[in-house]
């Protein structure tokens, strides 16, 4: 049986003391919120926090009991591009609220909260469900565990919380569209964007990297170009471009990072596509000259979303889901380079 997880181990992995981590499992004062979210991810990865047994959830709170009643929260993180008017989470939203209406359950919209005890106002008889859409902060998320409710998170993941969740298909459809690209004979590609920022973006880089591995083509990533420095893009890629050179593809992490580079591109006089080819994800921008992107069914998500809150709220017993939603690959011929630019 595995020992129990101690503080000093989590202090090891994250490199900061043990009463740092002493305070940020406590909910005490004396750490920054960026640390303390350092230390809760390590403390989920090591396995610090234990679930009660399903069966004791199962008997706390009967599902039978509770069906059809209740209002679902929708619970959207505190960040500038992730709300209702997102050209990506607006559509999800929107699938989210149509099946909603279609199962006759009352709907309640809520911001992340900048405080960690605004959870504690909620009454958790009145919630049938949570459904969180994009990156919910780790304290907010255990805060929610303590109200014991079922919860769908849409893409997104956390080692210290877990349950039911809903993404589309990154793995497989990055593949894809990697090998649409290798098959026209591109070799030199980089990858762009921030790739901590969401798990979708992390699955989507380690594909493209397994793949290059796979169809035995170098991988000449420049480093910066994934990492938090990227959401300065517009001051940071002109330089790259100056000191490493063009690549044959910039393959973005979605549709809205695509068209970042493109406007770059522009404004440092590279022709797109004809120096250089943009692929992104989500197919969010369809007028602009990228190559590739998925073609992301956001209103299924949220449909799908809302289906499995209301299945596991008739079966809280069984193992929780990762639910994947295949998509589209979509080249556009148009704007993919000829093959004797490439070679």
């Amino acid at each position: 049986m595995r020992g129990k997880v101690t503080i000093q181990q989590i202090a090891d992995l994250t490199g900061v003391s043990k009463f740092a981590v002493s305070r940020a499992l406590s909910g005490k004062s004396g750490v920054s919120s960026q640390t303390r979210e350092m230390i809760l991810r390590a403390a989920g990865q090591l396995g610090y926090f234990k679930t009660r047994s399903l069966s004791e959830e199962a008997e706390r709170v009967q599902p039978e009991s509770r069906e059809g009643t209740g209002t679902i929260l929708v619970l959207f993180p505190n960040i500038r591009y992730q709300n209702k008017d997102s050209l990506y989470w607006g559509p999800l939203f929107d699938g989210i609220s149509a099946r909603l209406n279609q199962k006759g359950r009352d709907i309640l919209t809520l911001t992340e909260p900048s405080g960690d005890r605004l959870f504690t106002l909620l009454n958790p008889e009145a919630i049938q469900g949570i459904v969180t859409v994009g990156s919910i902060s780790t304290p907010i998320l255990l805060e929610i565990k303590r109200l014991n409710i079922p919860v769908v998170m849409v893409d997104h993941l956390d080692p210290a919380f877990h349950c039911d969740m809903v993404f589309t298909d990154n793995l497989s459809c990055m593949r894809e569209l990697m090998i649409k690209l290798i098959s026209r004979g591109y070799k030199n590609y980089q990858f762009i964007g921030n790739i901590r920022d969401a798990q979708s973006y992390y699955e989507r880089w380690i594909t493209f990297r397994a793949t290059l591995e796979e169809f035995d083509i170098p991988l000449k990533q420049i480093p910066v170009l994934i990492s938090p420095e990227m959401e300065d893009i517009h001051k940071r890629l002109p330089g790259i471009i100056e000191e490493h050179g063009l690549p044959e593809v910039f393959v973005c992490v979605n549709d809205t990072v695509a068209s970042f580079v493109i406007e770059i591109m522009k404004w440092i006089g590279v022709d797109v596509p004809g120096q250089v080819a943009v692929t992104g994800f989500d197919n969010t921008y369809e007028s602009l000259p990228i190559l590739a992107t998925v073609n992301v069914n956001e209103e299924l998500l949220g449909r799908r979303a809302v289906d499995l809150l209301l299945w596991r709220n008739r079966n809280r017993t069984t193992s929780f889901e990762k639910l994947l939603i295949q998509a589209d690959v979509m080249v556009r011929e148009a704007y993919s380079l000829t093959r004797e630019t490439v070679s």
